[in-house]
């Protein structure tokens, strides 16, 4: 029996997501797409996750939709098929819990937006990448609109029409990575983002990222209003009084999610 397209795992509060179909460089399907979505509701649903990590296994993180997938359906069947190979960008922005891109080898077309669709990105410096669908007659829109949010118009339109690879280190001058670390070093970096963010308020950091994430749906009013409710609801929590009194009496906070 093969092993599973998506592997979960946990570690404390850590929820690991690895994309494991490598013989077909982790490239996008109908089960892997609907199991990514799987795992990534159900780690948002689970209580003792607070952090969630997609990880890789084999030499990329991914690249793209398998386009042996491509020429074989009727047309009024790619609707469908290409709002699946999309819908973790919904899923991703409609979280509770922050989600950790740990990117090592080549991550271009649908597997960069998985990617730039994710709360933060731990990249190995020899990583890749890039919206390359255009070289073999497609595009990149999916991949696109978390990438515009990351790098404004001008750029995205470059990158999307273009479909140039980009370094690591170029990833991140744009944005679109938060760290760029050694290659024996990426699991190490990524799990220590992970606890930062573990040891934090649960509560703060889901208002934290709703509050962002809807910005990008709403106009500027309108997020500063949610934002201010997300706060404002927070202010009023358990954890929000637990936090500032352990801040002030030099301890340790003890979370307890109300």
């Amino acid at each position: 029996m093969s092993e599973a397209v998506i592997l979960t795992s946990e570690k404390g509060h850590i929820g690991y997501i690895t994309l494991n179909r490598p013989e077909a460089y982790n490239t996008f399907n109908p089960e892997f797409a609907t199991l990514l979505n799987d795992a990534l509701e159900a780690f948002d649903a689970d209580e003792n996750i607070r952090v969630v990590v997609i990880n890789n296994s084999g030499k990329h993180f991914s690249t793209g939709i398998d386009l042996h997938e491509f020429g074989s359906k009727p047309n009024n069947d790619y609707d469908e098929f290409i709002a699946l190979m999309d819908k973790h960008n919904h899923t991703i922005i409609n979280m509770r819990k922050p989600v950790i891109s740990s990117v090592k080898g080549y991550c271009v077309a649908n597997g960069a937006g998985l990617s730039f669709a994710s709360d933060m990105t731990v990249a190995a410096e020899s990583s890749k990448f890039g919206t390359t669908a255009i070289t073999v007659g497609l595009i990149c829109t999916g991949p696109g609109i978390p990438l515009l949010a990351n790098v404004g118009r001008k750029k995205a339109m470059e990158m999307v029409l273009l479909g140039e690879i980009l370094t690591a280190t170029q990833a991140q001058e744009l944005g679109l990575v938060n760290w760029v670390v050694a290659d024996d070093e990426l699991e190490a970096k990524t799990d220590e983002i992970a606890m930062k963010i573990v040891e934090k308020s649960p509560l703060a950091i889901a208002a934290g990222k709703l509050g962002l994430s809807k910005a990008a749906d709403v106009r500027y009013s309108d997020s500063i209003d949610f934002g201010s409710k997300k706060f404002a609801s927070l202010c009023s929590s358990e954890d929000a009084k637990e936090g500032v009194a352990a801040f002030l009496g030099k301890r340790k906070p003890t979370w307890q999610l109300k």
